[in-house]
């Protein structure tokens, strides 16, 4: 898979289909997040987000744009609700090592 691809299936079924185990075949182990609102590593990402998905069970991203470089992915996305509304704007950026998440930055235009 290309780095775009690995994104892509990532969002898909850990983002979009709430299947937190499915980080285990994309992000490593040692996952560095530069979001200080989640810890550090693939468990703290999976833990994170499984909490929000219970919160909010709607929650789903859809891929607007990536540009890729070297081993750097950055995918622009809109959060939608269940009507296809945007809810917020961010901008993920990733370094992949090894075909796997390994380092990840995010930005995040305030939502309403």
């Amino acid at each position: 898979m290309t780095n775009k691809e690995v994104i892509q299936a990532f969002y898909k079924e850990f983002f979009n289909d709430h299947i937190v185990e499915s980080a285990d075949k994309y992000v490593r182990e040692d996952y560095i997040q530069h979001n200080p609102g989640v810890d550090q590593g693939r468990e703290a990402l999976k833990s994170a987000f499984a909490d929000k998905f219970v919160a909010n069970p709607t929650f789903h991203l859809n891929i607007v744009r990536m540009i890729e470089e070297d081993d750097m992915v950055a995918v622009y996305l809109k959060n939608v609700d269940p009507e296809g509304r945007t809810l917020c704007r961010v901008v993920d950026m990733y370094r992949l090592q090894d075909g796997k998440l390994a380092e990840h930055w995010d930005v995040l235009q305030p939502c309403n």
